[in-house]
């Protein structure tokens, strides 16, 4: 038996996805680091067992009603785990956050700038004291009555309901009316009401157009519609609905996604006129606090923010002041000084929102925690890890366990720990190569993460190609670039480089097919694929069409009469009815985000017994949809149209994925991987221009390698290809580097250096430079 003070985390008989009844023990109070090839396991062993052991251990002594749930999610396959503390997670969250949810509320500095505010604010004379949810624009007592606290307001103009002026209202005029029978009967309606639908739009007079694109009446008529000779068709009564009010009814009421983002097609957002877009109530924009309302105060980069806090003249303001600069520096530490709180939290990416959720933890003060972070370098310039390590340094040093999934080499030299699991991907990894210190990996011969980390040798040198041509952009102000223009290189391989928040995306965001030189634009981007369980890697490839074609041709389908949308689990028919073909039945947990558990009808197979009695070389379709890619390649072998799409994925290093693996489990490294091999496998005719944002993130140095083969022979075959990147061994191998900065926020937007890695890592005031010289860069 341990001992209950056991300074280990000991793991035994994980079995978790691939995890091939794993044993490990971790020691307590360390930095470790998870590392390992893409999809060898490690997220498995870190999220999969030993996180959701400790949130299965939370919940158990809840209440009975949370442990019937529990049963309901499943506990993870392990056969037992001791001496583990609890747990807090910090993962890379895919899911949208609204467009309410900012900077201030993520970091609960929000909370803190509103009370200040509201005790130590100087009021109107006269005006009586606010509370704190006066000043909040997400509550009924502080949002601006106009625009309900978003800021914006949604209007319309005779400019974007009628596109086209030269048309009669007959032939479409207004664009932003329905089609089918409800825009026939509209036009009747108007003819009814005694309007010329024949005449060009700009021929009528222009009260009769203002009437009838942005009247609020609703008057209602006899409509003797034309006869068809074939129908016989009744007079009936008719409401007229102005195009405003139908598009206005449509963008706030439909339930359609399609129709709604139809309306918001006629749909201008500007500023609040009421509030200014600050989206407050005048009686709180009327408090101030050094001369500027909370709004403003709101607006500003948080650097600026703390240098402004200098106490008032009350203990409150001295207080509160004191408690808002403690919350903004681990902020500004980790990086993300350049953010103000009004910042909209989808503006952000995943790594940003991570950060700012792992500097409210270090305000917390929570000891003798577990705490599971997920690639908290993800988007992170080389300069702001060593930011990075400092802070998870801190959360050690404060009593606590800190296990973090890494691919950053520079995360993994400054553990005291290191689990590297593999050897390779899927199937072929799910064992623990290494458990120990950093150092003792070198020995590990089997291990890909050994060759990165160990080897100290030069990268081999390559030729920097030739440009065909030059790309001009700009010039550009927008967010904080100011009249920047750039030049990229035509017919090669281009990294944009930069500290977080120096510019870098909204620079390459400015390159659109309508530039001289680009030709065909193929941005490739990290959104999810799909958003529910029923998007999948098949589907979004389009291989499951011509799976589910191969099944529609077995004997046994035809015997059945089984079409091709038999074999589909989106369709009634061949998908299992209880979970409507998605495998999974949503379990609501009350207070927490609401889970997925499999079906208990079809067990996760998503389709009917009968539809499953159906088997293509001994396999179900279930099964099928169940292979890795790399399993796959070799089952379609002979399935030329299969084999394309697989041998695309397998070149972009995505054989460990499942084909039916749910696009709600994909990383955005992942999605973006598998959008790139869509583009691959399809004939390019003529130069591409590829933009790819950050493709190496979430990946391992020899995942890395092998998506670099792929890039660099698109630009071999003539193309070209921009990255913006924050892996110096990817910019190291590029042609040309444009690098921004020398800051994040006010502090950067501008190209602080320009040309060839190894000039550019001679640049002086990059903050780049230091970092592509350490590479070990001897290319010309």
């Amino acid at each position: 038996m341990h001992s209950p003070h056991d300074p280990y985390v000991r793991v035994r008989g994980a079995r978790e996805h691939n995890l091939k009844g794993v044993d490990v023990d971790i020691p307590r109070d360390v930095l470790a680091v998870f590392t390992g090839v893409s999809g060898s396991g490690k997220s498995s062993l870190a999220f999969g067992t030993i996180y959701a052991e400790a949130q299965r251990r939370y919940f158990e002594s809840v209440a009975p009603y949370a442990r019937r749930l529990i049963h309901q999610v499943g506990a993870p396959k392990v056969g037992q785990i001791t001496g583990l503390p609890p747990a807090v997670s910090l993962q890379q969250r895919r899911s949208a956050p609204t467009s309410r949810s900012s900077v201030g509320t993520v970091t609960n500095l929000s909370n803190s700038l509103r009370m200040l505010y509201s005790r130590a604010g100087d009021y109107p004379p006269g005006a009586e004291r606010l509370d704190s949810d006066s000043f909040s624009p997400n509550t009924a007592v502080g949002a601006c009555p106009e625009c309900h606290g978003l800021g914006q307001v949604h209007r319309t103009t005779e400019e974007l309901l009628v596109p086209d002026p030269g048309l009669s209202i007959r032939e479409g005029a207004i664009a932003a009316w329905p089609g089918a029978w409800q825009g026939k009967n509209l036009r009747d309606i108007l003819d009814a009401l005694g309007h010329d639908v024949d005449l060009p739009w700009r021929e009528l007079p222009a009260e009769q157009r203002e009437w009838i694109l942005f009247t609020d009446e609703q008057p209602v008529v006899t409509v003797h519609p034309v006869r068809d000779a074939d129908r016989i068709q009744r007079p009936y009564q008719g409401t007229y609905m102005s195009a405003r009010r139908y598009v206005m009814k449509t963008f706030a009421d439909s339930k359609s996604p399609t129709l709604r983002a139809k309306a918001e097609r006629f749909l201008a957002a500007a500023p609040c006129a009421a509030c200014g877009g600050s989206r407050l109530r005048p009686e709180a924009l009327a408090v101030t606090f050094g001369g500027r309302t909370i709004a403003d105060v709101a607006a500003l980069p948080l650097t600026e923010l703390a240098g402004l806090l200098e106490g008032g003249s009350s203990e409150a303001a001295r207080v509160l002041t004191e408690d808002l600069k403690s919350r903004i520096g681990p902020v500004v530490e980790l990086g993300l000084g350049y953010l103000s709180l009004d910042r909209a939290t989808p503006t952000l990416s995943a790594g940003e929102l991570q950060r700012l959720r792992l500097a409210t933890q270090l305000r917390s003060g929570l000891f003798g925690v577990v705490y599971v972070l997920d690639e908290p370098s993800a988007g992170l310039h080389p300069a702001d890890t060593e930011a990075l390590l400092t802070v998870l340094a801190r959360l050690k040093a404060a009593g606590n366990t800190v296990f973090v999934v890494e691919h950053h080499l520079d995360v993994m030299r400054g553990a005291d720990w290191l689990v590297d699991v593999g050897p390779r991907a899927g199937e072929h990894g799910g064992k623990v190569l290494h458990s120990g210190p950093v150092a003792e990996l070198a020995g590990v011969t089997e291990s890909a993460t050994a060759r990165f980390l160990c080897d100290g040798s030069p990268a081999a040198a390559r030729q920097v190609r030739a440009p065909r041509g030059q790309l001009k952009v700009g010039p550009v102000s927008r967010h904080n670039l100011r009249g920047v223009t750039a030049e990229f290189p035509l017919g090669v391989f281009t990294a944009v480089t930069g500290v977080s928040g120096s510019g870098k995306s909204t620079l390459i965001g400015e390159i659109t097919e309508e530039l001289a030189g680009v030709g065909r634009l193929v941005s490739v981007d990290q959104k999810p694929i799909g958003r529910t369980p029923r998007s999948n890697l098949a589907t979004y490839t389009g291989l499951f069409d011509v799976v589910r074609k191969v099944f529609a041709a077995t004997d046994e389908a035809r015997v059945r009469r089984y079409g091709v949308g038999r074999f589909s689990f989106n369709v009634a028919g061949g998908r299992c009815e209880t979970c409507q073909g998605e495998g999974f039945v949503s379990v609501e947990l009350l207070f927490l985000p609401s889970t997925y558990a499999p079906c208990p009808d079809c067990g996760g197979a998503r389709y009917n017994p009968e539809t499953l009695q159906v088997a293509y070389r001994g396999r179900n379709i279930a099964q099928v949809l169940d292979l890795t890619v790399e399993g796959a390649a070799e089952f379609f072998a002979d399935t030329p149209a299969v084999a394309r799409s697989l041998g695309a994925l397998l070149d972009v290093g995505l054989g460990y994925l499942r084909l039916g693996q749910p696009a709600t489990e994909l990383s955005g490294g992942e999605a973006q991987r598998i959008k790139l091999a869509s583009e691959l496998q399809r004939g390019r005719r003529g130069h591409t221009l590829y933009l790819l944002d950050e493709p190496t993130t979430g990946l391992h140095p020899a995942d890395v390698e092998v998506l670099m083969r792929q890039l660099h022979g698109l630009v071999d075959a003539g193309h070209t290809v921009v990255v913006v990147e924050h892996d110096m061994a990817v910019v190291a191998g590029a042609d040309w580097v444009i690098d921004l900065g020398p800051g994040g926020g006010d502090a950067g937007g501008r190209i602080v250096a320009a040309g060839p890695p190894a000039q550019v890592a001679r640049a002086s005031g990059s903050a780049t430079a230091p970092y592509l010289a350490r590479v070990g860069l001897n290319r010309a």
